[in-house]
């Protein structure tokens, strides 16, 4: 079993460890006029000023959403060094007790790499070219039972549904408009043309575990798309020139020999916002924009699946104790243990089914739905709710944001919020200088304030966000 444990953990703690990158447009800028990339969150809202962004630094963002935290998973020993939860020393009742049913980690980049907004056609318009990344990880909390608690008795049982890792990059080219119907509304749309750089998509749909005293079992069914463009080579064993004991081991996919020998895209796809705004009273204002509503094709695809058998562990026959007895080569028992090991590897590994395949695949929509009230005895203070749906199967969230927008002086605007969500509370700020001819902005949706000493590790829920952008304005 200890080698089934060392893969899934290394898996796990790199997820939450390193899952920090980019995520989309900051939502604590929602409410800000002056912040040139509103048009992200709502493709009604027009720009201030014509713009064009400094090239890679127009907008980008740092960050991940977690409902566990890297001290969930990491702890200090009596002589201040790190362990992991598998150590004996850490208690499992209170390592446990940190998880819940599911436990992710949601990693979301979209980087621009060059945009521009102009005010024309009727409307404000707006060009954008960059890329997307979006990474998911689910872990059942029966995972991590079956890991740190192992055998507990005469006959111990685990079953644990929904282990994904799912990550997808495609570059993305955007036009946009958006234009006011009359003095309350506006409306806006975008269209999104997609071109495929990289998929991943590994689930455990469903694995059974028995541990007694007479006989261990593993039953596993998964499945594996993997889509990298015509330079991708998944080779089998058998491909690979591998050796391998029985026939079912020629199609198991080799890792260590995966090749990628050339760039090419390996899929096309579409997608629109809409969305539009609406002055109800005339200190409240209305908003509502749905995001990334389309599909996204992958070509060149490699579909994997595990052989769909028990495998069954009952005891060692004939061990060979003596150099000099019959067969000792195969029946040591170094010999029989390592084949035990790759027996079970087998059970859980993928197992090469197709290649050169399609697989069409929605896209994670997201819902956005505003209001925002003018403050009557400070009429630069506003104050904003924000609702957020981000729909994407297992790695859905809800988020609900409070927000105070102040706005001093013409050039600069600032807001601070506060979020509750799918993955934990969080404070926001954003704050966004805009004077003639420039615009520079700055913010979080997620700070950590609590953090370990030595090593620094952030208590609770490892949810960062870091937002920045430099962009040129001109005209009124």
């Amino acid at each position: 079993m200890k080698t089934i444990k060392a893969y899934i953990l290394a898996a796990g703690l790199g997820a939450v460890c390193m899952g920090i990158s980019a995520q989309e447009t900051s939502r604590s800028a929602y409410f800000l006029d002056g912040y040139s990339f509103r048009h992200e969150l709502n493709p009604a809202f027009s720009g201030e000023r014509n713009y064009i962004s400094m090239p890679a630094l127009g907008n980008l963002n740092i960050g991940a959403m977690s409902n566990v935290g890297v001290n969930t998973f990491l702890y200090k020993t009596g002589d201040g060094q790190l362990t992991t939860f598998m150590n004996s020393s850490v208690d499992a009742g209170e390592f446990l007790g940190k998880l819940g049913k599911n436990n992710k980690v949601n990693i979301n980049a979209d980087i621009t790499i060059l945009s521009a907004g102009f005010k024309g056609f009727g409307g404000f318009n707006t060009v954008s070219v960059g890329t997307r990344v979006n990474v998911g990880v689910n872990l059942p909390k029966g995972l991590f039972e079956f890991m740190k608690l192992g055998q507990t008795g005469h006959d111990t049982q685990y079953n644990f549904k929904n282990l994904t890792v799912n990550a997808n990059s495609a570059a993305e080219i955007a036009l946009g408009h958006s234009h006011r119907i009359n003095d309350k509304l506006e409306v806006g749309a975008k269209v999104k043309f997609l071109l495929g750089i990289g998929s991943a998509y590994a689930k455990i749909n469903e694995m059974n575990v028995t541990l007694s005293d007479t006989k261990w079992a593993i039953t596993a069914d998964g499945e594996l798309n993997m889509a990298a463009g015509s330079g991708l080579r998944v080779p089998t064993k058998q491909e690979a020139g591998k050796e391998y004991d029985n026939p079912d081991q020629a199609s198991e996919i080799e890792w260590g020999d995966i090749e990628y020998d050339s760039f090419g895209l390996s899929g096309f796809g579409l997608g629109f916002d809409l969305g539009a705004t609406y002055q109800l009273l005339p200190d409240l204002k209305l908003s509502a924009a749905v995001r990334d509503l389309g599909f996204m094709n992958w070509s060149n695809n490699v579909k994997g699946a595990t052989p769909g058998k028990t495998w069954t562990f009952d005891g060692f026959d004939n061990i060979a104790l003596d150099s000099d007895q019959p067969g000792y080569e195969d029946n040591k028992i170094g010999e029989q243990f390592d084949n035990m090991w790759d027996d079970m590897q087998e059970m859980i590994n993928f197992h090469k089914t197709d290649e050169k395949t399609s697989r069409a695949a929605a896209l994670a929509a997201t819902i956005h739905l505003g209001a925002e009230y003018n403050m009557p005895f400070y009429r630069n203070l506003t104050g904003g709710f924000l609702f957020t749906q981000h729909i994407n199967g297992p790695f859905s969230w809800t988020e609900g944001r409070f927000s105070a927008n102040v706005k001093p002086v013409k050039w600069f605007d600032a807001s601070v919020n506060y979020g509750a969500s799918t993955y934990g509370s969080s404070f926001g700020w954003m704050l966004n200088f805009h004077p003639r001819g420039f615009n520079f902005f700055l913010g979080s949706d997620h700070m950590i304030f609590n953090v370990t000493k030595s090593p620094s590790l952030p208590v609770g829920k490892a949810s960062v966000a870091f937002n920045m952008g430099i962009n040129f304005t001109f005209g009124s």
